[in-house]
């Protein structure tokens, strides 16, 4: 795409929110749900204010009349795709897992289940799975999807003592609501989980409402679990108790599940790579479902407006329909398959890593929003966790399993946290790479690890053992690249501050 289309696209998005490009940065972003506002300090006026614009004024033309230059529809389109790419993510994976006739394991992996309701794991997620990129195998795992304002939900909370925990809540918008889990306090009971529209009665006996910006929403609870036999064991009574339910279900007593014995739904599986969830070709059919459930924050309304307009242009005009979709492909093969590279999301951390920043708190931060849409869907917000990533080691070399790597974090550098921490290793498409030990992780959860005589701990990691003196501390990779991945759940003050940083990954 030529420069003068990008600023194109960079002033239409701007302009529709309110901002001049070049006051990009002076554009808040909005308040997290359920956050108060955070003062800001006093500005001085500037030296001339320019008058109110007054209220907004309806179009001059309607999409009838409009005979629309290519150029500006295709910039239109592309600006909706890279706005519109994660809340079409989002409606699609709702409209396809939520369809379970009742709750199972979609090819034995993934836990699905009817809209309204959850389905969890019992065990760390089978390195098989394919329909969400960036698994963490340090937790045991639920989903669910929900329309809220029609068929409000209860989240069930079990006591769950020391355990870190946390039900990660997203709206349409992929951004976290609600603040439920170890983090927060929350205590055992039962909370509800509403729309914004919805107007009904609050059953008795809740101890909290959670309201969704959006109607569509999803759950994606996390109980952190030790990888040995006896917190295997010790985690099912607590997992047995995550329950998601509509208020007609209600009954003020904790309901319990056997989650082992979920049934195996069969579903199409996967080559490589996640399951595509937004295909170019019928993007454009999907996002007026967005536009019209998602409301728009403040200073989008002419986005959409505009968006709008493409559309019922494309209805009259079929170039301008197969413009559009050849647009939405093009950027597919480009911005989107590039996004899977960690250079592209966040910002920097020092020693060759990325981190996230305001991860699941995206507001009007599109880039980073739909990169993360595509490289690791559903991360939970900075205060519950912040993620460090790499494809490359300390030469900026990218990483293969034809070599061989050491991570060593000093005494007294493992990531700072309250909750727990890993090292996890994925392959070219962000998923877990088969080996012989289906080992894809080392951190809190392994008893094992063993530290260098002077407190430090180093990770091994590569194709071929480092060792039988090492092999605990040996994080197999597969021949071909692949990349790597710091969790740090319940971070102290060096990690959400950003201080702590990475060590470096150094080629042996």
């Amino acid at each position: 795409m030529s420069t003068q289309r990008q600023r194109f696209t960079a002033i239409l998005i701007l302009g529709a929110l309110g901002c001049a490009p070049s006051a990009a940065p002076e554009c808040p972003a909005p308040t997290p749900a359920g956050q108060a506002p955070t003062p800001e300090a006093p500005r001085a006026p500037p030296a001339a204010e320019p008058a109110a614009s007054g209220p907004a004024k309806p179009l001059s033309t309607t999409p009838a009349e409009v005979n629309m230059h290519p150029e500006y529809a295709r910039s239109l389109a592309r600006a909706a795709y890279i706005w519109g790419y994660p809340m079409v993510n989002m409606w699609n994976r709702r409209t396809t897992l939520g369809r379970a006739p009742q709750p199972s394991l979609l090819n034995g992996v993934l836990p699905v289940t009817p809209t309204g309701s959850i389905a969890m794991l019992a065990d760390y997620i089978n390195p098989a799975e394919r329909a969400v990129a960036c698994p963490n195998q340090d937790v045991v795992y639920g989903l669910g999807f929900y329309e809220l304002d029609t068929q409000p939900v209860i989240l069930q909370v079990p006591d769950f003592g020391d355990r870190f925990w946390v039900y990660a809540l997203y709206d349409a918008r992929t951004d976290q609501i609600g603040q439920v889990g170890k983090p927060y306090g929350t205590k055992p009971g039962f909370y509800a989980l509403v729309g914004p529209n919805y107007k009904g009665k609050i059953p008795d006996g809740i101890a909290g409402v959670i309201v969704s910006p959006t109607s569509l929403a999803n759950a994606i609870p996390r109980i952190f679990m030790n990888d040995t036999p006896e917190d295997r064991a010790a985690i099912q009574p607590l997992v047995s108790q995550v329950m998601v339910y509509p208020f007609s279900e209600f009954t003020g007593q904790m309901k319990t599940k056997n989650w082992k014995e979920l049934p195996t739904l069969a579903g199409p599986k996967n080559a490589r790579g996640e399951t595509k969830w937004v295909e170019p070709e019928t993007f454009f059919e999907v996002l007026p479902h967005v536009l019209a459930s998602v409301p728009a924050l403040p200073g989008e309304e002419a986005l959409y407006e505009q968006f709008k307009v493409l559309l019922e242009v494309s209805k009259r005009d079929p170039k301008i329909k197969a413009l559009m979709v050849e647009t939405a492909k093009e950027l597919d093969r480009t911005l989107i398959a590039e996004a899977i590279q960690w250079k592209y999301n966040g910002v920097a951390a020092g020693n060759g890593w990325n981190r996230s920043k305001h991860n699941a708190e995206w507001g009007r931060d599109y880039y980073n929003r739909t990169m993360t849409s595509k490289s690791n869907m559903f991360d939970n917000r900075p205060t519950e966790t912040q993620y460090f990533y790499t494809d490359l080691d300390s030469t900026e070399k990218q990483l293969s399993g034809s070599a061989g790597y050491e991570v060593t974090f000093a005494k007294g550098e493992l990531p700072p946290v309250k909750g727990f921490w890993s090292l996890t290793l994925y392959d070219a498409e962000h998923f877990f790479a088969p080996n012989k030990l289906n080992r894809y992780s080392l951190g809190t959860k392994n008893q094992s690890l063993k530290y260098n005589e002077d407190g430090s701990l180093t990770l091994y990691i590569g194709s071929r053992s480092p060792g039988a003196d090492k092999e605990n501390n040996w994080l197999p990779a597969p021949a071909a690249k692949f990349s790597l991945y710091i969790r740090a759940y319940w971070g102290n003050e060096g990690i959400t501050g950003g201080a702590w940083k990475p060590p470096m990954v150094v080629k042996k």
